[in-house]
């Protein structure tokens, strides 16, 4: 069960930054998620990026990729036990605490200090335990591991990012891996697939929405076999 800690006020550089929670409810069970801002409609999206994405990094945000993303591995519980699972990119870190909590071994990684410390936080509120966090840059990536999961939530918007990732997946991915990536349809994702599909990589998904009614969110979930599996 989760912490029923109250959200935490963080002191930073930048001033005092208050955090909300959310309740979520996956796979059966409840988890508490901190974060500054929910990002769910593209409404939410339009002012997120017009009031606050200059004050606050995006990965402090909850946004839909992350929950859907969450959803899709919680479907797949028989996958995770006993895998080794690299986060990209994890921010508020739902998708690992998840896969965490079906017996996976998982690294969380954010280049960002504020995401990856809120990242700590919903561990330790989630009880997700042997969870290690890294903050690491995917242009001065360094490790050298495999994973039998590399997975991310909305990580494919950034074109200029697309040569590190794809670096990553070819370098890190165990030989038998898969990459599971949640996306919201992003026009500068599909890019980044349509090269690896070129390149002999199996892509196929399924279609998630998150939200309510008229203002729900279609959220895709790539998963990527290497041509080597």
């Amino acid at each position: 069960m989760p912490s029923p800690a109250s959200p935490p006020v963080l002191s930073t550089s930048g001033g005092d930054l208050s955090l909300g929670e959310c309740r979520l409810s996956v796979g059966g069970k409840e988890w508490s998620v901190l974060y500054t801002a929910a990002v769910v409609t593209r409404d939410d999206e339009a002012r997120f990026l017009a009031e606050q994405a200059e004050k606050i990094p995006y990965g402090v945000a909850l946004w839909p990729a992350a929950i859907a993303l969450a959803h899709e591995i919680a479907t797949r519980a028989n996958e995770f036990p006993g895998k080794r699972v690299l986060e990209l990119g994890a921010g508020t870190g739902l998708p690992g605490i998840v896969a965490t909590s079906l017996g996976a071994t998982v690294a969380q990684t954010d280049r960002n200090e504020l995401a990856l410390h809120i990242c700590r936080l919903n561990g330790e509120r989630n009880r997700a335990n042997g969870v290690e966090y890294r903050q690491a840059d995917w242009i001065e990536w360094n490790d050298s591991r495999h994973y039998d999961w590399i997975i991310g939530s909305d990580i494919l918007y950034a074109e200029t990012q697309h040569p590190y990732l794809r670096k990553i997946f070819e370098t890190n991915l165990a030989p038998t891996g898969r990459v599971l990536l949640a996306d919201p349809y992003r026009a500068d994702s599909l890019l980044l697939l349509e090269e690896l599909e070129a390149a002999g990589w199996r892509v196929t998904h399924s279609r998630w929405a998150i939200g309510e009614g008229a203002d729900s969110r279609p959220i895709a979930v790539y998963e990527l076999v290497p041509p080597t599996a």
